[in-house]
């Protein structure tokens, strides 16, 4: 892994700012609208399955779900990506353990 990856960070706020863009800037953009699309159909069937008087959340708990599911993603994605690209800069000879 030569090339720098995104900061985690940067990553985790587009997860929470639109569901599946955490993957898109990292390059996943499949598994980015795979979260989106879920995060759509589950709300909307949430909403039609719960009753009328429930909560707003209650109504939308399944996108709701989703949507975390994918911010938590996304950000584990670049964390692992993040500390790879650490560690192969620590350690260019690309073993494990160089004392062994």
């Amino acid at each position: 892994m030569t090339q720098k990856p995104l900061n985690p960070y940067i990553v985790l706020a587009a997860a929470v700012l639109v569901p599946g863009a955490g993957h898109v800037i990292q390059g996943k953009p499949q598994r980015g609208l795979m979260f989106l699309f879920f995060t759509i159909v589950l709300g909307w069937v949430s909403l039609r399955l719960m009753p009328e008087t429930a909560s707003m959340f209650a109504r939308h708990v399944g996108g709701i779900f989703i949507y975390g599911m994918s911010v938590i993603d996304a950000y584990k994605l670049a964390r692992v990506n993040w500390e790879r690209w650490k560690f192969a800069q620590s350690n260019p000879s690309g073993t494990a353990n160089p004392e062994h």
